[in-house]
């Protein structure tokens, strides 16, 4: 029996992402960070390129957008600047599109990658101490991924109901600061952008499912990871109560009385936002996490909600 072959919006895109990551050059041997940053300017990525230049002087790339004065300030630090590919057609949300280029700078290269979110990022001590053997995968929240409504929405969208209450009582792992082999580092960026393709629909390429797609590969043993705490060398603070956390001789100081060398999610917490800023802000505006969105990114928002709701050809 002759079958047609497969049709969505997000394999025709799958297709160029792949040849895309093809393109970028990798980044020199040892150890490297990567980060993915279109849509921000110097103001709101200072604290994260401050803080590490403060503690890593090894490579560090960011895709970003072409814009001289931010581009001008990564040169005076000594990051590079990537151009983020051009699609053809649609694409998906740059927490998608992002494991293209972590794919491509890390190549089959020797040495460790941290592979984080950009804005609300910094860094308190050197992110490779000690030295990663393995993939490491983060813990961002206290009780299983039950307790997480987001996190199990795009689990059933992504993989259906069956595979969502499997996996429902596993830890909670966040995607926002992955860090291992860089050759692992890449595999599992090209697995992510697979396992998305799932649902054929566009729902692979909306935000949240980067966590989906991250949480099967690791919790179904896809690709190998250990799983580490919270707290540890990576502090994920968006879901932890603020009168437990605090700002203590310019860190930021877990619950447990420790400063993490990597410190995601800071800007949840107002009383730390601010001093963090203070230090690492460098004398630019102190930008906001949330900002108001004009009329016209309302309605692209809209729009592109209802088109991942309606079911393409099968």
């Amino acid at each position: 029996m002759k079958h047609g072959a497969s049709r969505s919006a997000y394999l025709d895109w799958l297709a160029q992402a792949f040849s895309e990551a093809e393109r970028f050059e990798s980044l020199p041997d040892g150890d490297v960070v990567v980060g993915y940053a279109t849509g921000y300017d110097a103001a709101d990525i200072a604290p994260f390129v401050l803080s590490l230049r403060a503690v890593f002087d090894g490579p560090v790339a960011l895709v970003v957008d072409d814009a001289p004065e931010l581009r001008a300030f990564l040169s005076r630090n000594r990051i590079t600047a990537v151009d983020a590919p051009v699609w053809r057609g649609w694409a998906p949300h740059p927490v998608m599109q992002r494991f293209v280029a972590f794919a491509g700078l890390l190549g089959d290269r020797p040495g460790a990658a941290l592979a984080c979110d950009v804005r609300d990022v910094i860094f308190q001590a050197p992110p490779f101490a000690p030295a990663p053997t393995g993939l490491e995968a983060f813990v961002e929240a206290e009780g299983p991924l039950a307790d997480h409504a987001f996190n199990m929405k795009h689990l059933r969208a992504l993989f259906g109901q069956a595979q969502a209450d499997r996996m429902a009582d596993k830890p909670c792992l966040c995607v926002g600061t992955l860090i291992g082999p860089r050759a692992e580092a890449a595999r599992l960026s090209r697995l992510i952008l697979s396992l998305a393709a799932a649902p054929r629909s566009e729902i692979g390429g909306a935000f949240g499912a980067d966590q989906a797609g991250f949480n099967l590969a690791v919790h179904q043993g896809l690709i190998a990871a250990t799983i580490q705490p919270n707290y540890g060398r990576v502090a994920t603070l968006g879901l932890t109560p603020g009168d437990r956390l605090s700002f203590v001789d310019g860190r930021a100081v877990n619950p447990d009385g420790t400063a993490s060398p990597i410190v995601h999610q800071h800007d949840r917490h107002p009383h730390l936002d601010a001093p963090v800023h203070a230090r690492w802000g460098g004398g630019l505006e102190h930008r906001k996490r949330v900002r108001p969105k004009s009329e016209s990114q309302k309605w692209a928002k809209l729009k592109a909600s209802l088109r991942r709701r309606t079911p393409e050809l099968r």
